[in-house]
């Protein structure tokens, strides 16, 4: 059987395959050998340029530029020549040396610097630097560039109907009004928050030896300040250097990446959730697309499932994510293997995230508000207005008006007669009457329009 999108065991390449084939440039089996191939050669790059190691300046010219065209035309049959050498001998990144070395023989002869692919490394030198650069360019390609364009369509909600009103609902049930605009504000500026903590999160490399000793390089060559050398390799590499580990780099820093993004995706299933209700009250109308079916039975509906979509796939990123977080940053004294076979899966808990986002976006684009709906959902809810009167009865002292308002309202069918009837009963000032009477649940909203229209004109976070 060819391998396709409907012959994939994982929908990531099956059904969802047009959404996550932008990541297999990144964390494929052939991606991963592609960063740790630059990893080696750079590596490597940066060997020639140490004095000890004794290569003239114009050799090193030379050199390079073989290095640069290896890195630079790395190719998918590069790939399978790697994975065959690794089918004899069972190690991937011994299968990697080999290659280099390999390639390097044919392009230089047995010039001695081929003796220096992978010196003092271990595999786990490369690897660490090579996940780290995979987690970089998803950050700054894919996430924040999708993360933004969610915020994004949040916010034109926000624009759109920053001061439109809506009946709250605390506990299910109706409760003090606010606007679609300030409900929404809420989820963008919680977005926000996360959206600057993962710009600001570390991707921590290290390169140091078989147990983050240097051992090996100090062997051969002692005068060498090789924590100096470690710092400057990583550095160049755009990481932060780790400058104290085991033979691992310890993976905090992938445990704090991963769990900024579920909980990203907590507040985006929160979402889901919320449209899903909205939509279910016909506060939101979803377009109406004739190709579609809604149901096999029923030919009249028009199913939220972008909002479905979007949630089930973000409950299925965070139950690995959550692996993430509890296994990475353990290893047992100065390594394990347990890691190894998780962190090559960091692209599956991506790939049912950005499925996710694409279906969340898709979702806001197919919905408008329905004002009417809103508007007379609002007119049926008078009793919401006891809070206000209640609140001013205590401004004046008048005793149990808690209970007072309990009574009137609690399971009672209210209506703008019956509670501007009750406001004239009060005792109180003429003027807080009139502003009493003055409010219905359609602008009794407090400063939402004004906290909503405020955030949409500001930028809270660069």
């Amino acid at each position: 059987m060819i391998l396709s999108s409907l012959t994939a065991i994982s929908p990531i390449d099956g059904r969802y395959s047009n959404h996550t084939t932008k990541l297999r440039d990144i964390f494929s089996e052939y991606a991963f050998l592609k960063f740790r191939v630059k990893i080696e050669l750079l590596w490597l790059k940066k060997l020639l340029t140490l004095n000890e190691i004794q290569i003239s300046l114009k050799e090193n010219e030379m050199i390079n530029y073989h290095l640069d065209e290896i890195i630079n035309n790395f190719s998918e049959n590069d790939a399978q020549n790697i994975k065959k050498l690794e089918k004899t001998i069972s190690h991937d990144v011994k299968s990697i040396e080999y290659f280099l070395k390999d390639k390097l023989l044919k392009i230089l002869g047995k010039h001695r610097i081929i003796n220096f692919v992978h010196f003092s490394c271990t595999s786990e030198d490369i690897n660490n630097l090579a996940y780290s650069l995979m987690l970089k360019t998803a950050r700054d390609k894919i996430i924040i560039p999708i993360w933004e364009n969610i915020i994004k369509e949040i916010k034109k909600i926000i624009s759109n109907y920053y001061n439109f009103p809506i009946l709250s609902r605390t506990h299910g049930q109706p409760a003090t009004p606010s606007t679609i605009g300030k409900e929404m504000v809420n989820f963008s500026y919680r977005l926000e928050r996360q959206l600057k903590q993962l710009k600001q999160i570390n991707l921590l490399g290290k390169i140091n030896g078989s147990t983050g000793n240097y051992n090996a390089h100090f062997s051969a060559y002692p005068n060498i300040n090789w924590h100096k050398v470690s710092q400057d390799f990583v550095t160049s590499l755009g990481l932060v250097w780790n400058p104290y580990t085991t033979q691992i780099e310890p993976h905090d820093y992938i445990s704090e990446f991963f769990s900024c993004i579920a909980r990203v995706n907590i507040i985006l299933i929160n979402l889901n959730q919320d449209m899903w209700g909205y939509i279910s009250l016909n506060y939101f109308i979803q377009k109406n697309n004739s190709n579609e079916v809604g149901s096999s039975v029923m030919p009249h509906k028009i199913n939220p499932i972008n909002f479905e979509n979007s949630e089930g796939n973000l409950g299925l990123s965070n139950a690995i994510i959550n692996h993430f977080v509890n296994k990475l940053p353990i290893s047992r004294w100065q390594r394990d293997l347990s890691d190894s076979t998780v962190l090559r899966n960091m692209g599956v808990a991506i790939a049912y995230s950005i499925i996710a986002y694409d279906s969340l976006i898709s979702g806001i684009q197919k919905i408008r508000v329905n004002e009417v709906q809103l508007l007379e959902d609002l007119d049926k809810h008078w009793e919401i207005l006891a809070e206000p009167i209640h609140t001013v009865m205590c401004k004046y002292g008048i005793p149990n008006s808690y209970d007072q308002l309990k009574l009137l309202t609690r399971g009672n069918k209210i209506n703008s007669a019956i509670i501007h009837s009750y406001i004239n009963s009060l005792t109180i000032p003429e003027k807080e009457k009139i502003q009493l009477i003055q409010l219905t649940p359609m602008n009794y909203l407090g400063l939402s329009t004004k906290l909503a229209k405020n955030f949409k004109n500001q930028k809270y976070y660069e």
